[in-house]
């Protein structure tokens, strides 16, 4: 099992594994998350957070493409957080935006 430093250097390597080990670790709530989310921070403080809302059909994940290919542009990682808290069928996570989010497919960096 990973220490937090050892889950914390390889995500700052871009390892895409440990990503989704700190991601499950945080959810979990599992031993030692508070120190991990604490570590993270003081290398995303300076990171830019944006939240968007709308109808369906509005073209929120077409705005989140060109918003993701823009940074990308600029040499810069993206992090997309999609969900959908009303949706009845995945309780909360959408996975079908990432398809529609055509500009950044394929791209690691996003």
């Amino acid at each position: 099992m990973s220490t937090n430093e050892e889950l914390l250097e390889d995500l700052l390597a871009g390892k895409h594994r440990a990503l989704a080990r700190v991601i499950s670790k945080i959810e979990d709530r599992a031993p030692g998350y508070r120190e991990l989310v604490s570590a993270l921070y003081a290398h995303t403080g300076e990171a830019d957070v944006i939240g968007i809302t709308g109808s369906p059909g509005a073209g929120k994940s077409t705005l989140v493409d060109k918003l993701a290919e823009t940074y990308r542009d600029r040499g810069e990682t993206v992090g997309i957080i999609a969900i959908d808290p009303s949706s009845p069928f995945t309780g909360g996570a959408v996975l079908g935006d990432r398809i529609r989010m055509a500009s950044t497919v394929g791209d690691m960096d996003v």
